[in-house]
C-alpha cells in the first residue's frame, strides 16, 4: 500500500510506476469512474491479487472513492496518487485507508543529482554546475518546469506556455485572475492581493492552493515559480498587461498601502498607467521632504507614466529646492493649493541666493506659513514693523518660535535661547515646507555674535548629523560652521570643512559665506595672492548689494580683504547697506558694535589713523549688553591708543584676554602685535610678542604641502620668512605677520641669502623655490 502525494508535475505518475512496478503482482490501473466497471475491476483485483493503480485520485467522484477506500480495508493492495490539497471527506478516507496499511510518499523538488541527471539527459551530455543551478532556480526544482527550461533556463519554452494554456484553461475566474498577478513578482500584501483579484480572504486562500497543487508555486510559499511567470506573462497581450498593472495600482491606493513601497512594486513590473503614475507621485510627495533625491526620481517616474508636468510641478520644486537644483517657480497653470506651495519655494529660493529682499516678498505674497516664514527675512533685512505684523499669522510650532527669536534678534542674548527652542522643536517635527533658513543656522550666526562658539558648533553638528533641510541645508551649516571655528582661531578644522565643499556648486548666500572664509585664511596666513583669490570670488556676489544683518560680522573679513587690497569702492555701498540695516531696526546697540568693530578694522589695516580713532570713540561711547561687545568696545579704545604710540602693556594685555575668551583670538593677537611694536619698552614688547605668536600661530601647511625636507640650514623663524618671501611679501608685510619689525625681516632675509650662498636677491629666490615647497 503506498500514497504518492504531490503537485503536478513532481513526477506522480512515474512514481506511482516505479512502485507498481516493485511490488511484482498484476497491475490493474483505474481508468474509469463507473461504479459498475470499478467493481469489476476491484473483483478481479481480489481473486488475481492484483495491486489496483489510482493516479490523480482527487479528479475520481465521491462514489469511486468510497468503494477504493472499502476495498483497500479489505485487503484489496492499492497504490494512489494525488495533489497535496486533500477536498473532501471521501478522499481523506480512501487516504487514510492506504496509509494505515502502507507508507506515504512526498515528493518535493529534486535533489541536485536527479535534476544534473535530468539536465544531462535533455541536453544529452553532462551539464556544468552553473547551468544546472540556472534550471533548479528557474523550475525551483519542480521536475516538469525542469525538463521544458532544461536547455535554455532563462527562456520561455514554447511547450511550457501551452502547458500552462492547458492547465489554466479549465480553471475557474478567481483562479485565472490570481495566476495573472502572481506572475507579476511583486510582494504584495493579502489585502492588496484579494483587492486586485476581486476576492475575498477565503477565495483568495483557496486559489493559492490550487494553484500550489498545480505545480504553478515554489515549494512552501507564494511566490510563483520563474519560468511559469514568465510563461504567464508571455501568454498575456499588452493591453492585457496594463489592465493588470493598473489593477494593481489601484489596489494598493485602495489599500491606503505605503505609496513608496506601493511605487517600488510598480516601477519593478515597469508599469506605466494612469493609476501607476498616481502612486509614484503619491510616494515622490511622501519623500520630498526627506529624501529629496529619491522624491525627483519618483517624480519623473510619474511623468513617464503619464501624469502631468502642472500636477507634480509643486512637488518637484519642493524636493529640488533642497537639493539645491534650479527651480521653476511659475504657478500660472497651477492649481491655487500648489501655487502657494511655489511661492514658498520662491522665497526660499531667493533666500538660498542671499536675496532676503526678495525671499521677504515672496513669502508674505503666500498664505500661511509664508508670513510667519518671512519674519527672519524682514528682521534680517531691517523691517521690524512688517515682521511683526507676520509673526501674529498661524504655522508649526517650530515656525512660530523660529519667528519669535527672529523678532528680538536685535539683542543677540536674548534671541539666542529661543533659537535652541526652536532648533530643538525642529528636530522633533521638521515642518513639510521648503525653510529659507533653519534655525539651527540662525542660532549659529547669533551665537558666534556673542561669543559662545559652543553652541554654535553644537547647534551645526546636531543639523549636519541628523540631515536635516537637504543637501542645500547641509553645505549651510558646513560654512557656517567653517566660520565658527575660523573665529576661534581653529583654522586647520575650518580649512578642513573648506575642503568638504570644494568642488560644490554653491548659491549666492554660501558663495558669500565661502568668500568671507576664504579671505579670512588668506588673511590669518598673511597671504595676498589667496586673498586676492577671495575677493575675486567675492567681488561679483558683493556687486549685489544683497547684505544682511546675518551676514553682517562674515562681511568684516572681505571688507578688510578690499581695504588691504585697496578697493575702497567696494566698502563704502556695503557699509552703507548694512548701516540702514541696523538704522531700520532702530540700531541695536550690540549689532552697532559689530558694524562699528568692522570700520574699526578696516581703518587699522587701511592704516588711516583718524578713521581708526573715530570708530573707537564711537565704541567706547557704547554701552551694550553682550560679554563679546563689550570685550570688543574696550579693545577698540586700547588699539587706537596703541597705534598713536600710547602703549599701556598690562591694559593691553588684559584687553587681548577678554577679545581671546570671547572667540576673538586673531584680532586679540592684532592687538597685541600693533601695540608691541610701538612700545618703547623692550621688556614689555617681548611679552607682548610672546602672547602674541601664542594667539596668532597658523599652520602655513595646513592642506598638507608643507614639508621641511630640503630647509637645510635655516631656522624655523628663516623658514617663516623664507615662506613669506616666496609669496611675495614685502618687509613690512612679513614684519606685520609675524610681529616683528621690518628691520628684523632685512636681517632675517641677509643671514638666509648668506647660508643660501646666494649673490642676489634673484639667486636667493631660486635656491628657496629648490629647497622649500610652495605655498598655495
Amino acid at each position: 500500500m503506498t500514497v504518492v502525494v504531490g503537485v503536478d508535475g513532481a513526477g506522480r505518475t512515474r512514481r506511482l510506476s516505479e512502485v507498481a512496478a516493485a511490488s511484482g503482482r498484476p497491475v490493474l490501473p483505474v481508468a474509469t469512474t463507473s461504479a459498475q466497471e470499478l467493481g469489476t475491476l476491484l473483483a478481479r483485483a481480489r481473486t488475481d491479487g492484483a495491486m489496483v493503480v489510482v493516479d490523480d485520485a482527487h479528479r475520481l467522484p465521491a462514489e469511486a472513492l468510497l468503494m477504493l477506500a472499502d476495498a483497500a480495508r479489505t485487503g484489496v493492495s492499492m497504490a494512489i496518487a494525488r495533489r497535496p490539497t486533500i477536498r473532501g471527506p471521501e478522499l481523506a478516507d480512501l487516504d487514510e485507508a492506504v496509509a494505515a496499511l502502507g507508507t506515504v510518499e512526498h515528493l518535493g523538488p529534486l535533489a541536485h543529482d536527479t535534476l544534473s541527471a535530468l539536465v544531462a539527459a535533455v541536453l544529452g551530455g553532462p551539464a556544468t554546475a552553473e547551468h544546472v543551478a540556472a534550471v533548479h532556480t528557474a523550475s525551483a526544482g519542480l521536475a516538469a518546469v525542469a525538463e521544458a527550461v532544461a536547455a535554455e533556463p532563462d527562456g520561455t519554452p514554447p511547450a511550457l506556455v501551452a502547458r500552462l494554456q492547458r492547465r489554466l484553461a479549465g480553471t475557474g475566474r478567481d483562479t485565472a485572475e490570481l495566476t495573472a498577478l502572481l506572475a507579476l513578482g511583486l510582494d504584495l500584501d493579502d489585502d492588496v492581493v484579494c483587492a486586485a483579484a476581486r476576492l475575498d480572504p477565503a477565495q483568495a486562500a483557496a486559489a493559492t492552493r490550487s494553484l500550489r497543487d498545480q505545480g504553478l508555486l515554489v515549494p512552501d510559499g507564494e511566490r510563483m515559480i520563474p519560468a511559469v511567470a514568465r510563461a504567464v506573462l508571455a501568454d498575456l497581450s499588452p493591453p492585457e498587461r496594463r489592465r493588470l498593472h493598473d489593477t494593481v495600482a489601484g489596489a494598493l491606493l485602495a489599500t491606503r498601502a505605503d505609496p513608496v513601497r506601493a511605487a517600488e512594486h510598480l516601477q519593478a513590473a515597469r508599469a506605466r498607467t494612469p493609476t501607476a503614475a498616481a502612486v509614484y507621485q503619491q510616494a515622490a510627495d511622501q519623500l520630498r521632504f526627506t529624501t529629496p533625491d529619491r522624491a525627483l526620481f519618483w517624480y519623473d517616474e510619474a511623468l513617464d507614466a503619464g501624469a502631468a508636468p502642472a500636477v507634480v510641478a509643486a512637488g518637484r520644486a519642493e524636493a529640488a529646492i533642497l537639493l539645491g537644483l534650479p527651480v521653476d517657480v511659475d504657478a500660472t497653470t497651477a492649481s491655487p493649493a500648489d501655487a502657494a506651495r511655489l511661492r514658498l519655494v520662491a522665497g526660499a529660493a531667493a533666500a538660498h541666493d542671499g536675496r532676503l529682499g526678495r525671499a521677504a516678498e515672496a513669502l508674505l505674497s503666500a498664505s500661511q506659513p509664508g508670513p510667519v516664514l518671512a519674519v527672519p527675512a524682514l528682521m534680517a533685512t531691517g523691517q521690524p514693523g512688517p515682521a511683526r505684523s507676520a509673526a501674529t499669522g498661524g504655522g508649526q510650532l517650530p515656525l512660530r518660535l523660529l519667528a519669535d527669536a527672529a523678532l528680538v534678534i536685535g539683542r543677540p542674548t536674548v534671541a539666542l535661547p529661543l533659537l535652541i527652542e526652536a532648533a530643538e522643536a525642529y528636530e522633533q517635527a521638521p515642518p513639510a515646507v521648503p525653510v529659507p533658513d533653519l534655525p539651527h543656522a540662525l542660532g549659529a550666526v547669533v551665537a558666534v555674535t556673542v561669543g559662545d562658539i559652543v553652541t554654535a558648533e553644537h547647534l551645526l553638528e546636531r543639523a549636519l548629523t541628523a540631515g536635516l533641510g537637504g543637501p542645500v541645508a547641509q553645505n549651510r551649516h558646513r560654512t557656517l560652521l567653517a566660520w565658527a571655528r575660523l573665529r576661534a582661531g581653529r583654522y586647520d578644522t575650518a580649512l578642513a570643512e573648506l575642503h568638504r565643499l570644494s568642488g560644490t556648486a554653491l548659491p549666492g548666500r554660501e558663495r558669500l559665506t565661502f568668500a568671507c572664509l576664504t579671505a579670512g585664511l588668506a588673511r590669518r596666513r598673511g597671504d595676498i595672492a589667496q586673498l586676492r583669490a577671495a575677493w575675486a570670488y567675492a567681488e561679483p556676489v558683493l556687486a549685489r548689494r544683497a547684505v544682511d544683518l546675518t551676514h553682517m560680522e562674515m562681511m568684516e573679513e572681505v571688507l578688510v580683504a578690499a581695504a588691504r587690497l585697496r578697493q575702497h569702492r567696494r566698502i563704502t555701498p556695503v557699509l552703507d547697506d548694512l548701516e540702514a540695516v541696523v538704522d531700520r531696526l532702530d540700531r541695536p546697540v550690540d549689532w552697532v558694535v559689530s558694524l562699528g568693530w568692522i570700520r574699526l578694522q578696516v581703518a587699522i589695516v587701511g592704516e588711516d589713523q583718524r578713521s581708526t580713532a573715530a570708530a573707537a570713540s564711537r565704541l567706547g561711547s557704547l554701552d551694550p549688553s553682550g560679554v563679546r561687545q563689550q570685550a570688543q568696545c574696550r579693545a577698540a579704545v586700547r588699539w587706537s591708543d596703541a597705534l598713536a604710540g600710547d602703549v599701556c602693556p598690562d591694559g593691553v594685555l588684559a584687553d587681548a584676554a577678554e577679545l581671546d575668551a570671547v572667540g576673538l583670538p586673531w584680532e586679540s593677537s592684532r592687538l597685541l602685535g600693533h601695540a608691541a611694536i610701538r612700545t618703547r619698552d623692550p621688556s614689555a614688547a617681548r611679552r607682548l610678542l610672546e602672547r602674541a605668536r601664542e594667539l596668532s600661530y597658523v599652520d602655513l601647511a595646513a592642506d598638507g604641502s608643507g614639508q621641511d625636507a630640503g630647509r637645510g640650514s635655516l631656522s624655523d623663524r628663516e623658514v617663516d620668512v623664507a615662506r613669506l618671501v616666496l609669496a611675495g611679501r614685502t618687509h613690512r608685510e612679513i614684519g606685520s605677520q609675524l610681529y616683528v619689525s621690518p628691520k628684523t625681516v632685512e636681517h632675517h632675509v641677509a643671514r638666509i641669502r648668506a647660508k643660501l650662498g646666494a649673490g642676489s636677491r634673484a639667486e636667493m629666490i631660486a635656491a628657496l623655490r629648490s629647497r622649500l615647497p610652495a605655498e598655495p
